[in-house]
């Protein structure tokens, strides 16, 4: 199939999903940042015109070359916005019409202003402060530096204190689809997750639910503590139907801990790596979203989409939220794989070109279009 029947297949049926999304409860956790996206200046030529640095290589020929001297940098920043990959993640779902509950750090005791629009789509629930974020942004990648105090807040303790265990259940027990991402920066989520195992166990004749888990760069903790975190991933799965979403970089770093082979670096490659993470972790689907094409795997196939690629995106903190965004929304209309990636790509594409998330409508135009 071309890529262009794909898209204009998807866009189809995203027309009429209006009334079947509204079906279904969502709800996601547990993270919340405040993202300040910022841009390096090259060359300032007055008070209030200069030129970007655009690209992070020639960001790090410049702090290379003060190492033992010095090196005065300035920093524009050129917006303020929800961050966090739950808050995004979910504000961009329900763009698109899904009826969402947000579990996480959006303030405590009182919400922080930039969440109030996010607030406005969604049925929120803080349980604690904000991160805070600095986003330093290239057309080659991205540079973020955090302050991440509130985040050990994140705990069952916490949210029993603050939302009540009952409340908790409730959420749970009437969601159809539960994402829960940034293990990464969320010291006690492995323990949360082994909580909602023995705590949320389905009666006889509960229906499964779709998790979706995405584990946000774990570079920087242990492959042991990466290594529980994917067999805890992979407990989920007796009850409900899982997948786990993964950028290229989290992919290499997931089979290695595994143990796995290091893939052909194509979009097949990719594909193939999606069904050996699948079967070594024991889930249902997984999904790899590199910068220029998108690759999945579940029981029935291996595929992969080319996605909309630019150049020079507007925005690219939060695109791997919209990819995912995009997926689950894909999934939760019923659609196949390749369908649900199409429509992954597609929302990813279309916000990182306009620094918003898209509705139905503009998601339909802008499929149409490819």
């Amino acid at each position: 199939m071309t890529d262009s029947r794909l898209a204009r297949q998807t866009a189809e049926r995203l027309i009429g999903s209006r009334a079947q999304l509204l079906k279904y409860k969502c709800l996601l956790g547990f993270d919340g940042f405040v993202d300040t996206i910022f841009e390096v200046v090259d060359q300032r030529q007055t008070a209030t015109k200069y030129t970007a640095l655009s690209s992070m290589k020639e960001f790090g020929k410049r702090v290379n070359a003060a190492a033992g001297k010095s090196a005065n940098m300035e920093i524009v920043p050129s917006m303020e916005k929800i961050g966090g990959n739950g808050p995004i993640m979910a504000f961009a779902m329900s763009t698109l019409g899904a009826p969402v509950e947000y579990i996480g750090m959006l303030g405590h005791p009182k919400m922080h202003p930039v969440f109030e629009e996010f607030a406005k789509r969604a049925k929120v629930h803080s349980i604690a402060n904000p991160g805070l974020t600095a986003a330093y942004e290239f057309t080659d990648g991205k540079l973020m530096f955090g302050q991440h105090s509130t985040v050990h807040e994140v705990s069952w303790d916490v949210i029993k204190k603050r939302l009540g265990e009952s409340n908790f259940q409730k959420l749970w027990n009437q969601s159809d689809f539960v994402g829960m991402v940034n293990w990464t920066m969320l010291p006690n989520l492995s323990a949360l997750w082994k909580k909602m195992l023995s705590e949320f166990k389905p009666g006889k004749d509960a229906k499964r639910k779709m998790l979706f888990f995405d584990l946000a760069d774990p570079a920087k903790r242990t492959d042991t503590d990466l290594v529980a975190a994917l067999n805890i991933i992979g407990e989920f799965q007796a009850n409900h139907d899982v997948t786990l979403g993964l950028n290229e970089s989290e992919a290499h770093q997931v089979a290695r801990v595994l143990k796995l082979k290091a893939p052909a670096k194509t979009p097949k490659g990719m594909a193939s790596l999606s069904a050996a993470i699948r079967e070594k972790v024991g889930i249902g689907c997984v999904v790899v979203h590199p910068v220029q094409f998108a690759a999945g795997a579940d029981a029935e196939n291996e595929v992969f989409v080319n996605g909309p690629y630019t150049a020079k995106p507007k925005i690219s903190t939060g695109a791997g939220d919209h990819f995912n965004a995009g997926f689950v929304i894909g999934r939760l209309l019923g659609l196949s794989l390749a369908h649900s990636l199409q429509l992954a790509v597609a929302n990813s594409g279309f916000y990182v070109r306009h620094a918003q998330s898209p509705n139905r409508e503009q998601l339909v135009r802008f499929l149409q279009t490819l």
